[in-house]
């Protein structure tokens, strides 16, 4: 018997089935064989079938008699070193100023996380933000905390460019080392007309994902302008309140291009988008429910602070969400987001694992025991609601599972609000502005697949 050409025969037979396997490969994401430094797609099916059988039968004898002196493949010494290399997780990578969080940010870094394995995201700083946008409402600080809070975010850079130039680019590639960057299908122009994506794009390592229709944070300022406004108005009709709002009501009335009234938000709710908002899972047996309710309008740091703390003291953390006519009955004005927004916002963090969209103001004995919960939960920072005529916790008190936590911080709702109606002239110039490039944007828009 030749050995060498036995050899020859076992290695020419399976790179005839490995070049023919070959054409049906994948990306390079999936998992492959190296096989003597050479990279091929694993096998699968009969052509896995037929490299086995041909192996085994060569190995055995069973082909003509032929005989190969070491009993396992992987350890040919001639034919170098078969094994089974370890799936790679693709990295994508997506940017954005993220200022007033909503479900729209949320829903676009889900759809990012869906096209890889790991997902990094650019939060950019806040002089990048003054440069290309205009002032930005919440500090770098509140920014990353929600970010970070997101379900769907594994890794965080802070402070990056407003454009991808490419040094950035380049250092996403090799020191981060992302696949693919990903937008969504609004354009995103520099102050000098150019894509800001334009490198990436050439560079074939760009992705589209679609953008949610119904919110941006150009919105969000234009509907809390329209309520100050409306609210200051109402107001005006009484001579103290004159006296106490004469510098909003001053800065309000310049705004002749904005409506008077709350804006209706455009967003449709549907119940396929609630899934993939949701974990989809119940509490385990014997779980610890923590409950903590509120109206999370205009969801910020400070809730994401006060569900993480929350979710500390249990397994499993249901929040309940306030309707829209609960929270115009115990504050007086209506939420600026509705209840459908506000219970996406709430569902996107990575510490809650369910809500109950239009809890009631009160916990009841009978919500207790229907969801099993163990502890009911309060911050100590709170909006300011009209007095109510009964403690909506009272029941939770007398079962001895009522706990006022402290809240990590004072940030809320309504001083969100006054630090745009602060800046009111600024937010109006940049709204103005981001205005005109929505307009356009939903007047060219086309169907996008996906989502």
């Amino acid at each position: 018997m030749l050995p060498d050409v036995q050899k020859a025969f076992i290695l020419l037979l399976i790179l005839l089935v490995l070049d023919g396997l070959r054409m049906n490969s994948v990306e390079f994401e999936t998992v492959h064989w190296i096989w003597d430094g050479i990279l091929y797609p694993q096998l699968f099916g009969l052509g896995g079938i037929m490299i086995a059988a041909a192996i085994i039968g060569l190995s055995t004898g069973y082909f003509g008699g032929i005989g190969i002196p070491c009993s396992s493949p992987y350890h040919w010494p001639d034919l170098g070193i078969l094994y089974k290399r370890r799936k790679r997780p693709v990295r994508v990578y997506m940017d954005g100023c993220f200022d007033l969080m909503h479900y729209g940010h949320a829903n676009a870094l889900r759809q990012a996380k869906s096209l890889g394995d790991v997902l990094v995201v650019g939060v950019a700083s806040d002089e990048e933000i003054v440069a290309n946008k205009g002032p930005p409402v919440l500090s770098m600080e509140e920014r990353l905390i929600l970010v970070r809070g997101l379900k769907w975010v594994d890794e965080v850079i802070v402070n990056t460019p407003y454009d991808i130039n490419e040094n950035f680019l380049n250092t996403l590639f090799n020191e981060y080392k992302i696949d693919y960057i990903i937008h969504g299908d609004d354009p995103c122009l520099l102050p000098d007309g150019t894509d800001a994506y334009g490198l990436a794009k050439r560079a074939g390592r760009y992705k589209q994902i679609k953008r949610t229709e119904g919110v941006s944070s150009t919105d969000i300022v234009g509907r809390i302008l329209s309520s100050l406004r409306a609210a200051d108005a109402n107001m005006s009709q009484n001579t103290t309140a004159i006296h106490q709002h004469h510098n909003n009501t001053d800065k309000l009335q310049a705004g002749k291009n904005l409506p008077i009234g709350p804006q209706l938000s455009h967003f449709l709710p549907t119940s396929r988008r609630i899934v993939q908002f949701s974990n989809g899972k119940g509490p385990e047996p014997g779980a610890r429910v923590v409950y903590i309710d509120g109206a999370f309008d205009l969801f910020h740091a400070g809730h994401v602070e006060i569900l993480r703390s929350a979710r500390q003291l249990g397994d499993f953390l249901l929040v309940g969400i306030y309707s829209d006519q609960t929270v115009s009955e115990r504050r007086g004005s209506h939420p600026i987001m509705h209840l459908h927004e506000r219970s996406l916002s709430v569902l996107g963090c990575r510490y809650v694992d369910e809500v109950i969209i239009g809890a009631p103001w009160e916990v009841t004995k009978d919500m207790i025991a229907t969801f099993n919960i163990s502890l009911v939960v309060h911050g100590t920072i709170a909006e300011n609601n009209r007095r109510c005529e009964f403690d909506p916790y009272a029941i939770a008190r007398s079962m001895g599972i009522f706990q006022m936590i402290t809240s990590p911080s004072n940030i809320t709702s309504t001083s969100v609000e006054s630090r745009i109606i602060d800046n009111y002239e600024a937010y109006e110039k940049r709204n103005l502005k981001k205005k005109e490039s929505e307009d356009r944007y939903y007047a060219e828009k086309k169907f996008v697949t996906g989502d």
